[in-house]
């Protein structure tokens, strides 16, 4: 094959890998849809979630509000509560698998409402703060950097999550 010829293949390979990373590892002209309002939970039906056995805590998802939006990103309300029993803790946030980040919506309160996070920001689903965003995104939510295709998928992989990477 001529000089000029391989020059030409080589930089079409390297333009076509660009591409694919930029597909992979986020859009940089992706913008996030409107959070929907927080929606309402139930402690009795929470799928719960494969921890290490030194958390003091568990932490489950209630699958009926795990919904895909548009812009690709998963929204779920978990909830937290100590393994010796005592009160919870509940947080709505969205997994966006194409970048590996997550963001908290909104808390439960003790009163029974959610209050919003004010101001919202992506964080690093791999952050130590968040081992259980961490698990529920490799477990159930997320296949490598695009959302499983659909909510019964994810339910079912949660329910019985793969050890091995896919």
């Amino acid at each position: 094959m001529p000089r000029a010829s391989r020059g030409a293949v080589l930089a079409c390979l390297l333009a076509a890998s660009a591409l694919a990373n930029a597909q992979l590892f986020g859009d940089s002209d992706w913008k996030e849809s409107e959070a929907p309002p927080a929606p309402a939970f139930s402690q009795d039906k929470l799928v719960d979630l494969e921890m290490p056995r030194y958390s003091s805590l568990k932490f489950g998802v209630d699958p009926n509000t795990i919904k895909v939006t548009g812009d690709g990103v998963v929204r779920y309300v978990v909830v937290a509560t100590n393994k010796e029993g005592g009160g919870f803790n509940a947080f709505y946030e969205g997994v966006h698998c194409a970048t590996d980040e997550y963001k908290t919506y909104a808390r439960f309160t003790s009163n029974g409402t959610w209050e919003a996070v004010q101001n919202p920001e992506w964080k690093r689903i791999n952050d130590r703060t968040s081992r259980y965003t961490q698990a529920l995104a490799y477990q159930g939510l997320c296949r490598g950097h695009a959302p499983r295709t659909s909510v019964s998928e994810m339910v079912r992989f949660l329910k019985a999550p793969i050890r091995e990477v896919e």
